[in-house]
C-alpha cells in the first residue's frame, strides 16, 4: 500500500524539533484520511506561516488571480502570497521560519506553476540559509514515459523555467532534487519519500483520493487533456476554461467543429478521439460566445 510523504512524517520528526515551520500547500496536501498537511503540521510541529501558491492554500482562487497577505481563520497563521507581486519568499517572510515545507500534488506538466513556486522557495532557502523539506507525491501520469519538446530558455517564465520536457516523468520530490543539483540551486534539501510507490502506476491505479489540484483540473482524466491542450492558452482558441470540462473542450466562434473533429480523427492518434462539440464559456476567452470545436476523449 502506498504512503505519500506526509504519511511518513513520524519517521522524520527530528528534522522539526525546535524549528519554526513554514508550509507551501493547497487542498491536495492531505493524507488518505483527508487530514490536511496544515492540520498535521500544526499538531506535530511549530507551524508559524503558510505560503499560498496560485489558487490559494484553500483552493478558492481562480487561475491568474493575485491575492494579498491574510490570516488563515482556522490556524491563525499568516498566509503570504507567492502568486502576487512577490513570487519568491522575501527576507522578511523567511526571517519568520527555520524550515520551509512543500506539500502539493503536482500533475507532471512543465507549465504547471506549482513547480516554480517550489523551486523559487528553494532559491530563497539557499539565499537565507534555511532548510527546504518536500513531502513527496506521485507523478499522476506515471514515471516511465517522458514526452514533448524541451523548453527554449529564451522563453522561460513562471509557466516554464527549466529545460525540461513537457511531460517530465518525475515525482515532485525527484523534480526538486533534479533542479537543485542540475541547476546548482544548492539549497539544504530534504525529500520525505513515499513508500509503496510503483513508478509505472498512474493516479487512478494508486488508490489515493483525487483532490483537484487547481480549479480547472477537476478530474484525473483532465490531467491528460491538460498536457495535450494547455498550449491553446496562448492562442485565440478557448481551451475550455469557464466550462464543465476545461482542457477537454477546445474551440472558437469561427471554427468548423465537424471538419476539425474529422481532421483530427483522421490522424489516428493513439489514446485519444475527438468529437464535434459546441460550448459557451462562462468566463475567460470567448466569454458568453458560442464556440464551435471539439471534445477530447482519452481512450
Amino acid at each position: 500500500m502506498i504512503k505519500v510523504g506526509i504519511e511518513n512524517l513520524n519517521e522524520h520528526l527530528g528534522l522539526f524539533k525546535g524549528k519554526r515551520v513554514g508550509l507551501i500547500t493547497n487542498p491536495t496536501g492531505i493524507d488518505q484520511q483527508f487530514n490536511t498537511t496544515i492540520d498535521i503540521l500544526s499538531k506535530t510541529t511549530n507551524l508559524v506561516s503558510l505560503f499560498s501558491p496560485e489558487h490559494g492554500v484553500r483552493g478558492n482562487i481562480q487561475a491568474g488571480v493575485k491575492l494579498e497577505p491574510y490570516v488563515d481563520e482556522k490556524t491563525g497563521c499568516m498566509v503570504y502570497s507567492l502568486y502576487g507581486e512577490t513570487r519568491r519568499p522575501t527576507k522578511e517572510m523567511m526571517d519568520e521560519i527555520d524550515i520551509m515545507c512543500f506539500d502539493i500534488q503536482d500533475v507532471g506538466a512543465r507549465f504547471y506553476t506549482f513547480l516554480y513556486t517550489m523551486t523559487y522557495a528553494m532559491e530563497a532557502c539557499k539565499m537565507y540559509q534555511k532548510q527546504m523539506v518536500v513531502f513527496d507525491r506521485p507523478n499522476p501520469m506515471g514515471g516511465l514515459e517522458v514526452e514533448g519538446n524541451l523548453l527554449n530558455l529564451e522563453f522561460r517564465s513562471f509557466v516554464g523555467y527549466y529545460e525540461t520536457p513537457q511531460r517530465y516523468g518525475l515525482t515532485i520530490g525527484e523534480f526538486a532534487i533534479y533542479v537543485n543539483e542540475t541547476y546548482h540551486i544548492g539549497c539544504d534539501l530534504k525529500v520525505i519519500p513515499m513508500t509503496g510507490y510503483k513508478r509505472g502506476d498512474h493516479y487512478d491505479e494508486l488508490g489515493l483520493p483525487f483532490i483537484a489540484p487547481s480549479p480547472n483540473i477537476p478530474t484525473s482524466d483532465s490531467i491528460y487533456a491538460y498536457l495535450a491542450t494547455c498550449i491553446f492558452e496562448g492562442t485565440n482558441l478557448s481551451e475550455g476554461r469557464g466550462t464543465t470540462k476545461p482542457f477537454q473542450y477546445v474551440g472558437a466562434p469561427w471554427l468548423n467543429a465537424e471538419k476539425t473533429a474529422a481532421f483530427l480523427n483522421d490522424l489516428s492518434l493513439p489514446g485519444v478521439m475527438f468529437r464535434a462539440h459546441y460550448f459557451t464559456p462562462m468566463f475567460s476567452k470567448n466569454k458568453d460566445l458560442l464556440c464551435h470545436g471539439i471534445e477530447l476523449h482519452v481512450t
